[in-house]
């Protein structure tokens, strides 16, 4: 499970897609609705927010923004709490570390490499720190304990 805390312009296709899939799962597995993944450590940062269900719903919100700009149509009545992202960062933000996002998109670098080259002329340059989801807050600091490298 990977849930991106890159802006969602900046995924490639395949992280897009595979980002709204896995945030599906991961709001199931905060729903309680499976018992699967329940101890995911990529949970943690939603599970530490006053309104997990939000959260998450905000986080996919903003997956789906992206991909209508795309063209791609993504059910946005499989989000069981919708919100603006933007407004809930504004109220109870997520933090996330310049170390986490640099980390994330060095890996999606290397993803786009070998599946998407094309892509790669849009990424953030190298030592950039590239712009967070809108749910998320960069803060200073390292790569998040909860990655698993």
């Amino acid at each position: 499970m990977r849930l991106w805390s890159l802006h969602p312009s900046i995924l490639d296709r395949a992280a897009l897609v595979a980002g709204w899939r896995e945030a599906l799962l991961a709001q199931k597995v905060l729903a309680g609705g499976t018992t699967g993944y329940t101890r995911h450590p990529q949970l943690t940062r939603f599970r530490a927010h006053p309104e997990p269900l939000a959260a998450i719903g905000a986080y996919l919100v903003g997956l789906r923004e992206e991909a209508t700009a795309r063209g791609y149509r993504f059910d946005a009545t499989r989000i069981l709490q919708p919100g603006d992202p933007s407004a809930l960062r504004s109220s109870a933000p997520i933090p996330v570390t310049t170390g986490q996002l640099q980390y994330e998109l060095a890996h999606l670098r290397r993803k786009c490499e070998e599946r998407s080259p094309d892509w790669l002329e849009q990424l953030p340059a190298d030592g950039q720190i590239p712009a967070p989801h809108p749910l998320l807050a960069a803060k200073a600091g390292d790569v998040e304990a909860w990655e698993v490298r």
